[in-house]
């Protein structure tokens, strides 16, 4: 039986969770654990019920990184997130860029975070995707307005990937699959953070310094 479209305007559907914890899974540095990983989000894919353009591009990604070494993926990971604003994992970003209101906006995540009762990790920022997929899959309600909210950064980072080639495209593909189609207001948005890039105003983001901006390149995401 072909597997329908996922209809998702309405709010999150029984399988979001597993797709949400995932395609987080994916996002995550791929350390020593990422083959266990990628082990594990190859079965959900085929046993958990997801609709086709949820599930066919993580089982393209399992695919690719089943013939890949992990230090390869690791080296490719840094490359792409760490090291190419256009491809940056961090939602705040696409909204505020590096000013005031992306301190407010980060401040925000963790607060919703701390309302459904979820901590985050002393080295986790709240707004990497990998970060924000793993609470949409244990608060899918929260999560999938929060991702919502950030529709027109996720396409942008979808975009991006898929233009530069990388692995890590098919993942945002499946993960822009459990979401509402762009509405005209966020292709907008999309089309003007692809002409004009993030608001750059550099004040008020000591305390939330993504790794991603940092002088010295730190491995970014969840460890």
């Amino acid at each position: 039986m072909t597997r329908k479209t996922p209809r998702t305007a309405r709010g999150p559907r029984p399988w979001h969770p597993h797709a949400w914890q995932a395609q987080s899974l994916l996002l995550a540095y791929p350390d020593e654990q990422f083959e266990q990983h990628v082990t594990l989000v190859g079965r959900v894919a085929a046993a958990a019920g997801l609709p086709e353009p949820v599930a066919g591009p993580l089982l393209r990604f399992t695919a690719h990184a089943g013939q890949t070494a992990t230090a390869d993926l690791a080296a490719a990971y840094v490359a792409t997130f760490d090291h190419r604003k256009r491809c940056c994992p961090y939602l705040t970003y696409y909204a505020h860029g590096d000013s005031r209101k992306r301190g407010m906006g980060l401040l925000r995540l963790k607060q919703t975070y701390a309302a459904a009762g979820w901590r985050l990790g002393d080295d986790e920022l709240p707004d990497h995707l990998a970060v924000v997929l793993e609470f949409a899959a244990t608060d899918p309600e929260a999560g999938h307005r929060l991702l919502t909210e950030h529709r027109a950064g996720l396409e942008l980072l979808r975009l991006a990937l898929n233009d530069d080639g990388s692995p890590w495209a098919s993942v945002l593909d499946s993960v822009s699959a459990t979401l509402p189609p762009l509405a005209g207001d966020q292709r907008e948005a999309v089309r003007r953070l692809a002409v004009q890039g993030p608001p750059e105003e550099q004040v008020g983001l000591d305390a939330y310094a993504s790794p991603v901006f940092l002088p010295d390149p730190v491995v970014g995401g969840p460890r």
